[in-house]
């Protein structure tokens, strides 16, 4: 089934056909980058998961490879779940979930592993411990570090009986022998009733705890996406236990779509991928991309930096490389300027910023900045339901940088050098509308407008 202009990514990974949801064991192994995803080959819908794996030599132009772990052991026999990977001796590990639907319909869930000597080709070696006691099914998607005294670590996400949601972690000294260690973090008190998808980011002065709790409600302009994607900053002990405060949870995206973060090391750099997703069924459902066969994306490859207690998202170096011809203008009270493709970067530095404006993007996403609460606010229209929907950031310093990346039914927005970012899916059939205005009032500054290449077979 063809793609249409209206809706094609060029330079995102996309899955072939099918759905993709979460990035999966990302890893450098013999000179390229490896990331793998959930991915459901047959169909649009949440079942039949299995490793979709695409490859890399420059983190921006990719290759698509044959699914790398696919269900047929009697422990991952109806789905391939989330997980992260290790190099370790030459070799490329692959951690993961095994999804089991028992003849009676009861369902289990396995920690796994696989390894593999040309990161292509991989052998299963199956369980690695057996189900924590005190826990339901709902333990999942582990991922593997070393700590300073040489010994690994395996988190994974997981749900109490009571319901209640918490992360395990695991030690072993040679990746196959592990021990559970208890939660995590410990806590005492409700903080949604699963956490998925956990991992562990660490810097020279802090450590970083990235989970995404389901089941938060809302607090004002925070939490507003059926699940949350965020973190906590503290200090894992010698103990393997995370020091930190759930009270100072803080949400790593702002935009409507943005879910199930992981991240790898790239020399002194740290780089994450997101899954550019976090609707609610029957939005999903209405993604006009089902019906071209195809449905979600990962978001572009952000470097991830600690700075004053937050993490900070820059789009990483590389992307550059992906600009062709370009543009620069001058900001004046009211600029319209027409994208050069449907895959488009655009930047605005304001060098003068006293009044509020509004941008609004191809007609379908509009952007306002509020000098007096010095916040940002993005609207689009949700697909589904038609109805106007929004979220909003209320920013730490002064709006002085915007950073958008623009593709046919994609956005991403960094805020100021990554202090905050929006991430969402737009969808409008017109692929000749290309138009930027801006209504900027007062303020002054630059923009500049660049073509990006396609780089995603």
């Amino acid at each position: 089934m063809n793609r249409s202009d209206a809706y094609d990514l060029k330079f995102h990974i996309t899955p072939p056909h099918g759905l993709l949801n979460d990035p999966n064991g990302l890893a450098f192994f013999n000179g390229q980058y490896h990331v793998f995803y959930q991915w459901n080959p047959h169909g649009t819908e949440h079942k039949n998961k299995c490793w979709g794996h695409m490859v890399s030599d420059d983190l921006v132009n990719w290759r698509r490879k044959n699914a790398a772990l696919e269900p047929s052991e009697w422990y991952d026999k109806d789905g391939i779940y989330s997980g992260g990977s290790v190099v370790h001796d030459g070799k490329l590990h692959l951690f993961y979930t095994g999804n089991v639907i028992r003849d009676d319909g009861v369902k289990e869930s396995y920690q796994c592993a696989a390894v593999s000597e040309d990161g292509e080709y991989f052998r299963k070696i199956g369980p690695l411990f057996e189900h924590p006691s005190g826990y339901t099914r709902h333990v999942r998607d582990p991922k593997i570090w070393r700590d300073q005294s040489g010994s690994w670590r395996l988190i994974v996400g997981a749900q109490t009986d009571d319901l209640r949601g918490d992360a395990l972690v695991y030690k072993s000294a040679d990746l196959s022998a592990w021990t559970c260690q208890g939660s995590f973090l410990e806590h005492d008190h409700k903080f949604g009733y699963m956490w998925e998808c956990p991992d562990v980011l660490q810097f020279p002065e802090n450590d970083v705890f990235v989970f995404c709790p389901q089941g938060l409600p809302e607090q004002g302009e925070n939490f507003r996406n059926p699940n949350q994607s965020g973190y906590i900053v503290g200090k894992i002990a010698e103990t393997g236990k995370f020091h930190g405060e759930l009270a100072d949870f803080q949400e790593l995206d702002r935009g409507f779509d943005f879910y199930a973060p992981q991240s790898f090391k790239v020399g002194d750099r740290i780089i994450l991928f997101g899954w550019m997703n976090s609707m609610d069924e029957e939005t999903e459902k209405a993604v006009p991309t089902v019906q071209e066969g195809w449905i979600h994306t990962l978001t572009l490859p952000r470097e991830i930096v600690l700075a004053d207690g937050r993490l900070y998202q820059k789009p990483i170096r590389e992307l550059q490389g992906l600009r062709q011809d370009g543009m620069q203008g001058n900001i004046g009270n009211n600029g319209v300027w027409q994208l050069p493709a449907l895959q488009a970067e655009l930047i605005i530095n304001f060098s003068k910023l006293s009044e509020n404006f509004r941008m609004m993007i191809r007609g379908a996403v509009q952007i306002d900045y509020d000098r007096e609460q010095n916040s940002l606010t993005v609207w689009r229209t949700n697909w589904a339901t038609r109805q106007r929907e929004y979220r909003k950031a209320i920013l730490t310093h002064t709006l002085a940088e915007m950073r958008l990346f623009i593709e046919s039914s994609s956005l991403e927005i960094f805020v100021n050098e990554g202090e905050e970012v929006f991430s969402l899916r737009y969808f409008t059939e017109d692929a000749q509308q290309r138009a930027v205005r801006l209504e900027a009032g007062g303020n002054e500054g630059k923009v500049s407008i660049y073509r990006l290449q396609q780089c995603v077979d």
